[in-house]
């Protein structure tokens, strides 16, 4: 609603004694006391008695007597003449308010207002001089401005004085740091006096829980903390930046003379510099708010408050005045509804509605005051309701006219008093200009009951809804939070403590890794040991069980996932809670088959894995929970855009049955097939198919070899899967490409991905060249040619890149690319990977991006195998493939001698751009939009 409007709406609704403190406010502190704020303009008129203008200064637009004339430094200045009256009101609006604060510094706004009125250098006492000439005077500040007004008995020399006061306040203000000790208290005292309102107070907190990162959601007076601590620096910086001509409007009305008054504005302000600086840009906009929102707050007071707010558009927009008639048709005494629903019925005492809006999206609140003692809850479900139902219950002809009729008496009133004028444009002016003030008078005369229904039914929804309530406590207990020491005083009483944690310097290459490492077996064990000085005697161990065949695991698949996922929830020993404490007691890191220890437990911690590997108890109720835990995770990924693309991707690759183990089950598929699952056939598929004979096993660490031998094949060696085991194998098939869009609805995020199928091992002499030229296209990081387009130059996608893998047993292997992005960029994302790949294609790599990726790349190989739990994970993986690293240094000897033409010639080969197949996933309604660059709804600040 129109603040103007609010305000008057608030002294409807509140009548007298302690009911009205609860919901007065102090200026500064409350919602932004505003005007009826959008504007339409007439023809500009000519100067005054067609006089030639000042030099410097520029005749702007005018409207019913009110003309806009421009200084060369910025400066605008509004001239309404009007003799009827013997008085002159001169009021200076300034484009800052607590919107501009920046963190540490809120209420910094206001407490610069108080202290403009503490001198400057030609009016060392402002006050002292506003009394001796019988002057009244105030400043207000608001979200989006301040401003100041003085009204005085029309005089040339009263006029003169108040015009040279601001002049000379604009720029040279003391804002000393002794005036900022002794205002500071006094601020503090005004923020104190709010804190004591109930109204206030409820009013203050819904704000914050409102927004989540707009500054609307901070209260103009501030926090407590940064009035007390706020820096004079900081302040004297706030004033030079914002207190300049070209972010003001000066307004002066009543009984003058204009050209003469308008020379003199000239000389005065013209003076003052136009500053090279530029003001900061606002560029923050709220998002949408996604589910209602509550709170309480419990303080000592005499009365309950309940309110509910609900975002709605800014003032600039049309349907502002839509919204204020809805506000004032609901919140009216007596003629409101809810004044007749709560009221008059006697649930309440009282009922309010008002809005604190102005530049960006604000809030409309609607309450009610509650006898305390008295139930609270329903009046709160009668107050939403009604709120709520305005959609469907239009306004009646008669409530329009109410509210119209009101609205325009209030306006004429205000255009017939020059003081109030002043007030009254501050807030067109600080929604950019003040002419919007006459506009709003328009709409307000065209404002239907269509309208209104409408605009009520777009934001007085549930899920735009912030509910709060004041209940009184006569003892309240909230938990105070101590000031935090500091660093020091924290650790005057520590001593170290020595530190006996050492390491050796191991040396990462393969010959090295090679000569440490014993591979031997142990029962149906292939072990690989390889002992190594840690620091802190850590030892990691990786466990690779070979379960099954293609034929024996047909129709099996979640029983392989259920039965390795409930082996830690309980065995015939432990239950699940006293299993993880026997874990935690060993110090074990990770999951039974791959997992960290140290040395004094790696015994005992082989033993125990052993065990929960070989003697899972599982429990029927840990079986239940892991299913409906499994069950509500699917129906989580049924629209999120990443799984969703891949799903749809793998259904087009898809080649297998169902029940295959290599078959990509659909959502449904997986859903039906969790859904079905038995715990009697799970106990059964651990009792046939898991085993460790055969299985590869390595230890990497702080360790004794010889010891930890005989332990493995005590505890493994012997245990022998039921179910034989033989290697499931795929095949190269050339699948025909494909394109396109899934709709995943109301997600922020959308996502990219495209694949084709390769017809390679990585025995395959193409197999190294290959690996450079996909770690060049987009596995190389941020200079990845894919990032680089995607991200670093057009900005599309935070991240993103491609991956090759080639068979080890098989020829199955394929090239994959996948990013984020907003899907309004889906489209562009698409474009520029499908760009890319061609450019790749047509013109191939160059020598420095090859030497770039061998570097990168070795770089990332020595890394990898710095890591005990890389280093152990590769050793079972080569055990289980028949290799040692020595097929790891070989690999990189080839991918040393990959020259430029090899590189190229291997990539034309495999990369078919033509053959690349795309699945995106996104919101549609978003995508159609257009690019997610263009959709900011705030224009620059004025």
């Amino acid at each position: 609603m129109n603040s103007r409007f609010q305000l008057r709406a608030i002294a409807a609704h509140v009548t007298a004694g302690c009911i009205a403190l609860a919901l007065t406010f102090p200026a500064e502190a409350a919602p932004a006391a505003k005007a009826s704020d959008k504007a339409g303009a007439k023809a500009p008129a000519k100067p005054a008695a067609g006089a030639a203008l000042p030099k410097g200064v520029t005749l702007g637009p005018s409207v019913e007597g009110i003309t806009e004339y421009r200084l060369a430094n910025g400066l605008k200045v509004l001239l309404f003449p009007d003799a009827s009256r013997p008085t002159v009101t001169v009021n200076m609006t300034y484009l800052v308010g607590s919107r501009h604060e920046n963190y540490g510094e809120t209420g910094m706004a206001h407490l610069l207002e108080h202290l403009l009125f503490k001198g400057a250098k030609n009016n060392r006492d402002i006050t002292k001089q506003f009394a001796e000439r019988g002057m009244r005077f105030n400043g207000t500040t608001s979200l989006d401005r301040t401003n100041y007004y003085e009204v005085f008995q029309a005089s040339q020399d009263n006029l003169d004085w108040a015009l040279q006061m601001e002049a000379d306040r604009m720029v040279n203000s003391f804002v000393s740091a002794d005036d900022l000790a002794s205002e500071m208290t006094v601020v503090r005292n005004e923020f104190e006096a709010g804190e004591n309102q109930p109204g206030n107070v409820l009013f203050k907190r819904m704000q914050s829980i409102a927004y989540d990162w707009h500054s609307y959601g901070r209260s103009t007076i501030g926090n407590r903390s940064d009035i007390e601590n706020v820096r004079i620096e900081n302040l004297q910086a706030f004033y030079r930046t914002y207190y300049q001509p070209d972010n003001a409007v000066l307004l002066v009305a009543g009984k003058f003379e204009p050209n003469a008054t308008l020379a003199r504005i000239g000389r005065l302000f013209g003076a003052i510099p136009k500053p090279k600086r530029t003001l900061p840009p606002f560029w923050t906009v709220e998002p949408t708010q996604d589910g209602e929102r509550s709170f309480v707050v419990r303080r000592q007071g005499d009365v309950q408050l309940v309110a509910v707010g609900y975002k709605i558009p800014s003032d600039l927009q049309a349907e502002a005045e839509a919204l204020g008639f809805a506000s004032e048709i609901m919140g009216d005494a007596p003629n409101g509804r809810l004044h007749k629903l709560l009221v008059e019925t006697g649930k309440a005492s009282q009922v309010f509605s008002f809005g604190q809006t102005g530049y960006a999206p604000g809030l409309q609140f609607f309450g009610a005051v509650v006898k305390k003692g008295e139930p609270l809850e329903p009046v709160r479900a009668a107050l939403t309701q009604a709120v709520e139902e305005l959609a469907t219950k239009p306004p009646t002809e008669e409530e329009l006219e109410r509210v119209r009729r009101s609205w325009l008496n209030t306006i004429e009133r205000s255009l017939n008093n020059p003081q109030q004028v002043g007030v009254a444009f501050s807030e067109s002016i600080a929604l950019g200009d003040w002419r919007l003030f006459f506009l709003s008078r328009e709409r307000v005369g065209q404002v239907t009951a269509e309208q209104v229904a409408a605009s009520a039914g777009r934001y007085y929804l549930p899920s735009n809804r912030i509910s709060g309530s004041f209940i009184p406590d006569d003892a309240p207990r909230r938990a105070v939070l101590p000031a935090a020491p500091t660093p020091q005083e924290a650790l005057k009483d520590f001593k170290p403590a020595t530190s006996t944690l050492v390491a050796e310097d191991f040396d990462p290459s393969q010959r090295n890794i090679m000569q440490r490492t014993t591979v031997t077996t142990a029962g149906g064990v292939k072990l690989a040991l390889l002992p190594k000085k840690n620091r802190g005697e850590t030892v990691t161990v990786d466990l690779r069980q070979n379960i099954g065949n293609e034929k024996s695991l047909f129709g099996k698949a979640v029983l392989l996932d259920m039965s390795s996922a409930m082996l830690m929830r309980g065995t015939t020993r432990y239950t699940r809670a006293e299993l993880a404490d026997a874990f935690d007691k060993l110090k074990i890191s990770g999951s039974p088959t791959h997992f960290q220890t140290t040395r004094a437990n790696l015994p005992a911690a082989l033993e125990l894995v052993a065990h929960v590997l070989r003697e899972p108890a599982f429990p029927e109720s840990e079986f239940e929970q892991l299913r409906e835990q499994r069950l509500v995770g699917l129906e989580a990924t049924r629209n999120e855009p990443q799984l969703v693309a891949f799903r749809a991707l793998a259904k087009h690759f898809e080649r297998y049955p169902r029940g295959d183990v290599r078959h990509s089950p659909t959502l449904e598929e997986s859903i039906e097939d969790m859904k079905a699952v038995r715990l009697a056939d799970v106990k059964a598929f651990h009792r046939d198919f898991h085993g460790a004979s055969p299985a590869e096993m390595a230890i990497v660490g702080d360790f004794d070899a010889q010891q930890v031998a005989p332990l493995v094949d005590r505890l493994f060696g012997a245990w022998k899967a039921a179910q034989p085991f033989a290697p499931i194998v795929s095949s190269y098939v050339d699948v025909a490409p494909t394109a396109g869009m899934i709709d995943t609805p109301d997600k922020e995020n959308g996502f990219f991905v495209a694949a084709m199928n390769l017809d390679l091992n990585e025995e395959d002499a193409d197999y190294p060249a290959l690996m450079l030229a996909n770690y060049i296209f987009g596995e190389g990081g941020l200079k990845s040619r894919l990032m680089d387009r995607i991200r670093q130059k057009e900005g599309l996608s935070y991240g993103g890149g491609s991956n090759l893998s080639a068979g080890t047993l098989d020829r199955a292997g394929g090239f994959h690319v996948t990013a984020i992005a907003a899907p309004q960029n889906l489209a562009q994302l698409d474009k520029a990977v499908r760009e890319e790949l061609a450019r790749a294609h047509k013109d191939g790599f160059t020598a420095e991006e090859l030497a770039g990726a061998k570097s990168g790349m070795m770089q990332q190989r020595l890394q990898s195998r710095s890591n005990d739990a890389s280093l152990a994970s590769s050793w079972s993986y080569y055990l289980y493939r028949g290799k040692t690293f020595d097929w790891s240094a070989e690999l990189e000897r080839k991918l040393d001698a990959v020259t430029l033409p090899q590189l190229n010639a291997a990539f034309r080969k495999a990369i078919d751009p033509a053959k690349l197949s795309v699945m995106m996933a996104g919101d549609k309604g978003k995508a159609n939009a257009g690019p997610a660059a263009m959709t900011n709804p705030q224009r620059p600040m004025p």
